[in-house]
């Protein structure tokens, strides 16, 4: 053996070594961050999940041409769970165990939220959803965060408007999925707060085209002084028309379920009148400049419509809060360690957000009070915020 051959191969194998690594360490670096989704974008809850999907495409995209977060690129992995809770769960499976995303930001309904929250607590994985029920916060779950306001807080804004309006008896008319029927409880729970008595409780099913017959009961019943319609969907569309086709001369209100533009092109003219609690988004160019969301919200608004040249909705809002909350986060950890990342949510104080001024805690994982709530009503076809 030629035993002046082995250092010369050693040193070969020691500058192919180097330059591997030097190849490699510049790619490491570049190494994206997994942002995980599972949206309602199509099916029945698509004027949920197709806004929050354009969000989160739109500010990956913008964060990216800004040089993305801690030095990396942002990368959307989403799926369509088309509203089906069970899609949802198999969704959050993928991302977890397979696609390896560092958090989620997702679930546009209640029902899809609640069926990946065991799946995610398991693998302690930050997630932030985008949906309305006090349940999946109320009790606190350490890995689970949400942004829009509650049901209950829903319940109580439109309680404490009808208190101004000396309205004290009112029917309830709600859905059979999940969302409407978290809001009923929660307004019936939450009603001798306000001195309120249901003294009308109408429900309907999923596939129902027609409530003339709840709200004829709704009609006749004695004293009935306003009418509270505890849902998201189609449902609401086709209360409110046959409100008016019916001529029941009492206050409607909605809830934040129906927050967006379309509620009014799809009710036409028997949405005149309505009364709901939602963000501030939805009247951005009517606050006052002082007004901290002001910027916040209409540079939401310019973004969203300029790129889609569709109305914004309060539902794309809360993708965009979620995804800066998690961002935010990021920066201030200093890190994409899901622990760190986690509590650094955890710890937002301060954030200024299209759905009100965001304080979380170990107690409260939406960290909104009912002042990020705003009363609006809709005149001549518009949403108008209620002096």
């Amino acid at each position: 053996m030629n035993t002046h051959t082995l250092p010369t191969r050693f040193h070969k194998l020691l500058s192919m070594s180097a330059l591997l690594a030097a190849f490699a360490a510049p790619a490491l670096a570049q190494e994206t961050i997994k942002i995980g989704a599972f949206l309602s974008v199509t099916g029945p809850a698509a004027f949920l999940g197709d806004p929050e999907q354009k969000t989160l495409e739109l500010y990956i995209e913008k964060l990216n041409a800004e040089g993305g977060v801690l030095g990396r690129k942002l990368q959307l992995i989403s799926y369509d769970d088309s509203g089906d809770a069970e899609k949802a769960r198999t969704f959050a499976k993928r991302l977890i165990e397979q696609d390896k995303v560092d958090v989620i930001v997702g679930g546009s309904t209640t029902g899809a939220t609640m069926a990946a929250v065991p799946l995610i607590e398991a693998a302690q994985l930050p997630f932030i959803s985008l949906a309305g029920a006090v349940v999946i916060i109320e009790p606190v779950k350490k890995w689970v965060f949400k942004t829009p306001h509650t049901d209950r807080m829903a319940c109580e804004k439109v309680f404490a408007d009808m208190n101004v309006r000396a309205l004290t008896r009112v029917a309830l008319i709600s859905g059979a999925g999940g969302f409407d029927k978290s809001m009923r409880a929660e307004c019936l729970k939450v009603a001798p707060n306000y001195k309120i008595q249901v003294v009308a409780d109408e429900t309907y099913g999923a596939g129902d085209t027609d409530m003339t017959v709840q709200l004829t009961k709704i009609k006749n019943t004695a004293g009935v002084q306003a009418v509270l319609n505890p849902g998201f969907g189609q449902g609401p569309t086709i209360v409110t028309k046959n409100f008016k086709q019916l001529a029941v001369n009492l206050p409607l209100y909605q809830s934040h379920g129906v927050a967006s533009k379309e509620f009014i092109k799809l009710s036409g003219d028997a949405s005149e009148g309505v009364r709901l609690p939602a963000a501030a988004l939805l009247i951005a160019e009517q606050l006052p400049d002082s007004d901290p969301q002001k910027k916040v919200v209409l540079g939401y608004k310019q973004a969203f419509e300029g790129k889609y040249k569709q109305d914004v909705s309060s539902f794309g809002g809360h993708a965009y809060d979620g995804l800066m909350l998690v961002v935010d986060a990021m920066r201030r950890a200093g890190s994409t360690d899901k622990a760190k990342v986690r509590d650094a949510i955890e710890a937002t104080k301060g954030y200024v957000g299209t759905g009100g001024v965001v304080n979380m805690s170990p107690t409260d994982h939406m960290g909104l009070d009912l002042t990020a709530f705003r009363m609006l009503e809709v005149k001549g076809g518009a949403w108008s915020l209620v002096k």
